[in-house]
């Protein structure tokens, strides 16, 4: 056994750790991610080719988008496409969707109120105080200074 001072084992310890592929990982979020939003255009194109005006056709393919991400979470799905795509499986409204259902799915064994209704919003939570509470803040300052 080798004897190492600190700085030669930070040195070894870097050249063990193994080296982040960013090139691929971005391009698998920009497919799976440009998947996502592909099949949601598909839905709105679809929707507008039916008569639909544009305000139902966004609503409607955001409404299948949040369906099929809470759907491929039930059937454990989602994980595999996050583990492929990394952030554009994060990204698209269909993650949060998995967000949501994952920890309701989770802590379903604890039953309803205590489970699923208390833990639902567990990793969504922040995020939706967090942007509720930012809009709020933009439009009170937005409101004072415009007038």
């Amino acid at each position: 056994m080798q004897n190492f001072n600190k700085k030669d084992y930070q040195e070894y310890a870097m050249r063990k750790v193994p080296k982040p592929t960013y090139l691929k990982n971005a391009i698998l979020a920009f497919l799976v991610g440009g998947g996502f939003c592909t099949i949601a255009q598909f839905i709105y194109n679809f929707l507008s080719s039916r008569g639909f005006n544009d305000e139902i056709s966004s609503m409607g393919s955001s409404i299948f988008m949040i369906f099929l991400g809470s759907l491929l979470t039930g059937l454990g799905v989602y994980d595999k496409i996050g583990k492929v795509g990394g952030a554009g499986a994060a990204v698209p409204i269909t993650g949060f969707a998995n967000s949501i259902v994952a920890p309701a799915m989770e802590f379903k064994r604890e039953g309803f109120i205590f489970g699923v209704a208390a833990k639902m919003f567990i990793i969504a939570g922040p995020v939706l105080v967090y942007g509720i509470g930012s809009s709020v803040i933009v439009g009170i300052l937005t409101i004072l200074f415009k007038g």
